[in-house]
């Protein structure tokens, strides 16, 4: 209720103070003040609008880049499970070199079982983490 009064008082003395020290009618004031105030609220609404939308624009802009973070944080998993399985598949091949035969030949094939299988698990998490 002041904001209104405020505005009108502040309108009615810029009317008075531009018109050459003559007096309007209260109903031309009236009016002037009334076009004045629906001006000023369709210019906060547009305002309102535009902040709306760059709010938006910002908030897409944030979400593509979280996503972009969490794909990547996603990828280097992968590739840290990835080479842990390696190193791992490496070794239980070395230890393979222990034994001969049959006994070498199903050691290096359980080998590259767990190789593969960890391999899968670690495809597979990437894959349910990625958006």
């Amino acid at each position: 209720m002041n904001y209104k009064v405020i505005t009108a008082l502040s309108a009615l003395t810029v009317a008075v103070l531009a018109g050459c020290n003559h007096a309007k009618s209260p109903d031309i004031v009236a009016n002037n003040i009334a076009a004045t105030q629906q001006k000023a609220d369709d210019n906060i609404a547009n305002v309102q609008k535009d902040a709306s939308k760059n709010n938006v624009s910002a908030i897409d802009k944030v979400d593509d880049k979280r996503k972009d973070l969490n794909n990547v944080e996603a990828k280097g998993t992968y590739d840290v499970a990835l080479a842990r399985a390696e190193g791992n598949h490496e070794v239980a091949l070395e230890k393979c070199n222990a034994v001969s035969g049959d006994a070498q030949s199903k050691c290096k094939d359980m080998a590259a079982a767990d190789y593969d299988a960890t391999k899968a698990d670690a495809k597979a998490s990437e894959v349910s983490s990625k958006q």
